[in-house]
């Protein structure tokens, strides 16, 4: 979808959220330092658009989803779908906003019951939710397969029936089910095969178009991000170290770890090579992140001031901000 179609209001709003898990020693438990998963990240979500996170394993990209769909609570900040701030509302406020923010997870496999059918599956969130009559619910079953590209008698079978790509329409289907205005899709391809990553994608696609739907997508494939992005947020060790327009960070990445990112990715126009930026070292742990910068360790560009000071996340360029002593 192009950002021109984009409305100017912001459906999701994240601010300032950090999730530090404890670590605890001795016989009284007594905590000893925290792992830092996510640490201190803003950004807001357009209605319709779909925001690209990309970043190594271990960044916190699926910790932030986690926090978004309110699985994990956060240590600190604030985390608001269309104005109402998740984690200060009751359980009770909480159960029926739910329904407008659903996940699609990583394992098509572990994410769906083995015991249950399709039907089942499908049937149960709109039972919790009182949703329709029995004959409705089953005829929403059967349009949602339809629209998933399954066939409606595959509603009786049961996950273990299905291949991966079927299992993970199954699961978008799943998300759908409840009407929701925001879905978190977390690597939902990178499971896949190329060719059936393509076609999930393209579903996902169509989807959001018919139902306005707005995307998170997580993935650490930027072939994939460039593909389905309006916008990207790259993470690094729990912290947003770039965000822009898809057009602003392919063209003109500013951040050394996002050139390092690009610079890895295959490159798909014949003729042309990429400058491979290797990075030194490996990713330091969230649990004794580096002073400063925390890419300061691996950055080719490191100064002094990035191990002593954390760049803040400033607009260096219109719609496009950094987190880099470089640009401050």
């Amino acid at each position: 979808m192009a950002l021109s179609k984009l409305q100017d209001d912001y459906i999701l709003e994240v601010q300032n959220v950090k999730k530090y898990f404890p670590i605890k020693k001795g016989i009284f438990s007594k905590q000893v330092g925290a792992v830092k998963a996510v640490d201190n990240v803003s950004f807001q979500l357009r209605r319709g658009e779909t925001l690209g996170v990309v970043g190594e394993s271990g960044c916190g990209k699926s910790t932030m989803a986690r926090l978004i769909i309110q699985l994990l609570k956060a240590t600190e900040g604030r985390i608001k779908l269309e104005g109402k701030d998740l984690t200060a509302i009751s359980k009770e406020e909480l159960r029926a906003t739910r329904r407008d923010i659903q996940m699609v997870f990583q394992d098509p496999y572990a994410s769906l019951n083995p015991r249950w059918t399709v039907e089942k599956t499908l049937l149960e969130p709109m039972k919790v939710y009182n949703i329709g009559t029995k004959s409705e619910r089953k005829e929403k079953v059967a349009d949602l397969l339809n629209k998933v590209g399954l066939d409606p008698s595959y509603a009786k079978r049961h996950p273990h029936e299905f291949s991966g790509g079927q299992r993970q329409r199954i699961g978008i289907a799943r998300a759908l089910v409840l009407n929701p205005k925001v879905i978190i899709a977390d690597e939902p391809v990178s499971a896949l095969d190329i060719s059936v990553q393509a076609q999930v994608i393209n579903l996902m696609q169509d989807l959001q178009e018919q139902y306005n739907l707005t995307y998170m997508f997580i993935t650490h494939d930027l072939s994939v991000c460039e593909h389905i992005s309006d916008r990207v947020a790259v993470m690094y060790l729990g912290k947003i170290v770039e965000l822009a327009s898809k057009d602003q960070l392919f063209s003109n990445p500013l951040h050394p770890y996002t050139l390092a990112l690009i610079s890895a990715a295959p490159e798909v126009n014949a003729g042309h090579k990429r400058e491979r930026i290797i990075l030194k070292g490996d990713v330091p742990s969230p649990a004794n992140p580096p002073s400063g910068c925390a890419f300061h360790t691996r950055c080719p560009s490191c100064m002094e001031i990035c191990k002593a000071e954390t760049p803040a996340l400033t607009e260096k360029e219109p719609g496009q901000f950094v987190a880099c002593h470089l640009y401050q």
